[in-house]
This record gives C-alpha cells, structure tokens and sequence, in this order.
C-alpha cells in the first residue's frame, strides 16, 4: 500500500511539472531535505547540547554552537551550489532496440565560481553521473536509458541533485524533457543474403540498358572473386579502410542495372512482425554499406529506392514506426 500511495503521489507531483528540454533552477523548483548523514549530526548536535548543559561544559557550548554554525552554512552553499544552474537537452540520437540511448545534458553555470558535485540520473534509477561545472561555463553530462522497444519513446523524467559541501543536506530537482527518442528495429545478427533484384519496367530498362552499353556504371555491388580490378569502386574501398572495414564493391555489370532492389517484408520468409522487421533492419544496413539502390515496402508503406544517410534514417525510421 506504501509503494502504490508513493506512487500516485510521484505522478501528480510530476503531471504539475511542464515538459520542456530547457529548465532553470531557481526557489521554486529546487528542494532540500536532510541527508542520512545530516539527520545523524543532528542528533550528534543535540546529545553534545544536553550533555553541555548537564555539566556546564563551556567547551562543550563552543563546540556544539561551532558544529550547528557549520551545519547552517553548508546548508546554505548546498542549495546554492544547485539553485540558478541552467539545464538543457541535446536532441538524443536515434537508437536501436536493446541497446541503450543516451541522452546528453549542458549544465550553464554562470555564477564567477564553479559548481561542484552535480549530479544527474533517470528518475529512481540510481545511476548517477556526476560533473563539476566551471565558472561562468558549461559541462556535459551523459545519461543513459534502455528502451524496452522500438518506436518512439518519450525522454525519461530526470533528477539532478548535489550533497557539496558537507554531504549533510540533499538539494535536488526534477525535470520532465519534452523531446522523445526514435528507437529503430534491433537487426537481426546474421541475416541471410540480400533479397534479388526486380527487373525494371519500360522506360528505366532503357535508360539503364543505354548507360551500360556508354559504359556508365551507377550501380554497385559487393565484390566477387575474378571481378576486373577495373571495376572496383576504389574510392568506396578507401572509405571503408578508413573505418576499418575490408568490403570492397564492384561496378554493377548490364544485367544487374535493369534491377530494382527492394526489401519486401514478404522476401523475408518470417511469420512473426518483429522478426521480419529485425531482418528488413539488418538488410537495409547491408545494403547501405554495399552503397547500392535499394526500396523499402513494409505494412503498405513504400520507400522509392535510393540510397545514402538521409535513405537509410529513413527506411529505419518507417521500421520503428510502423
């Protein structure tokens, strides 16, 4: 009953907060409780006063009275090392399912002092990345999450919370970001082979036939032992070095350019959704790094073959969202 009241009183807390991916911490939005450790010296203060007022300990005035002066000034800096910082989300990346996404926050100090010990999480996960944020600067925090699916998910309530000087006092604040997170199909790990190609139709069989005969190769291909060396994309071959990968890709030869590479949920040969949309992820990643043509049809959507970043985000993105 504890854990559903704490619950429902968490929600309405957060539905009072309006989403927004830039936030600034001043009296209203930050709160301080005594930490474990405050609430131990408290009663640490309270036995020292008793027993110095029992035994008329003058010392024991001077120390109690020293301590709880302390105390009153942490709990001072404490608050103000949190109050009037400037939080603000960088639009997350697009993630794929099962791994986790990470969301990067600017802290802007513009107070003449630095900000030590801020911490930032997901809201109850405990898992806390903490910076210091310079004088009049900035700091980037990393936070990450694991979405549980595909599709897309709203950013995570976050908290930020700092415990300098004295770790005696809990100052924090929560923050509800409006942006939200593209997670695409986990791809399948070994996908079978690229389907095969279409043959075109009419007038782009004669276009592509006329190019092959001028020989004008717009089309690729992964590389076949006995491919001329001639053929070879070796402009492709040195950007994949550069990212340690050895594919290397041939010019497509006539036959192969009066084709049409499409991705067809029904090519894949699977009966469960998610399945078939984990393979058509790992295919269109295939196909963009063997930097052919290749179309998209899945659900009744239709994605008209081409290729490229801008291609690929959004084949990947017609497969989170359909």
């Amino acid at each position: 009953m504890t854990t559903v009241l704490r619950s429902r009183i968490d929600g309405w807390f957060l539905s009072r907060r309006p989403p927004s991916d830039t936030l600034e911490l001043t009296q209203r939005n930050v709160y301080i409780v005594p930490s474990p450790a405050g609430w131990m010296l408290g009663a640490t203060l309270l036995l020292l006063l008793v027993g110095s007022i029992n035994y008329q300990l003058n010392l024991g005035y001077l120390l109690t009275f020293l301590l709880a002066g302390s105390v009153a000034v942490g709990m001072h800096v404490c608050h103000g090392t949190l109050r009037g910082l400037g939080l603000r989300l960088m639009a997350p990346d697009p993630q794929y399912a099962g791994a986790a996404a990470v969301l990067r926050v600017v802290l802007n100090n513009t107070r003449r002092s630095t900000r030590y010990g801020i911490g930032l999480a997901v809201h109850h996960s405990g898992q806390w990345s903490w910076s210091d944020v310079p004088a009049q600067g900035s700091a980037t925090v990393e936070v990450a999450f694991k979405p549980d699916r595909r599709g897309l998910h709203p950013a995570p309530t976050l908290t930020a919370e700092t415990r300098f000087p004295l770790g005696t006092f809990r100052v924090w604040t929560v923050w509800r970001p409006a942006s939200q997170v593209l997670v695409y199909p986990a791809p399948e790990a070994h996908p079978p082979p690229l389907p095969p190609g279409e043959p075109l139709a009419g007038q782009a069989a004669s276009s592509a036939l006329r190019a092959s005969v001028a020989g004008e190769y717009d089309g690729v291909r992964a590389y076949r032992r006995g491919d001329p060396l001639k053929l070879v994309v070796w402009k492709r071959a040195a950007q994949a070095q550069a990212v340690g990968s050895e594919d290397l890709v041939s010019r497509d030869t006539q036959q192969a350019q009066r084709q049409d590479l499409w991705l067809d949920a029904q090519a894949t040969g699977l009966a469960d959704p998610e399945a078939r949309l984990s393979r058509l992820c790992a295919w269109v990643l295939m196909a963009d790094r063997l930097g052919v043509d290749y179309g998209l049809r899945v659900l009744g959507r239709i994605v008209a073959p081409s290729q490229g970043e801008a291609h690929k985000r959004r084949c990947l993105e017609v497969l989170a969202l359909c």
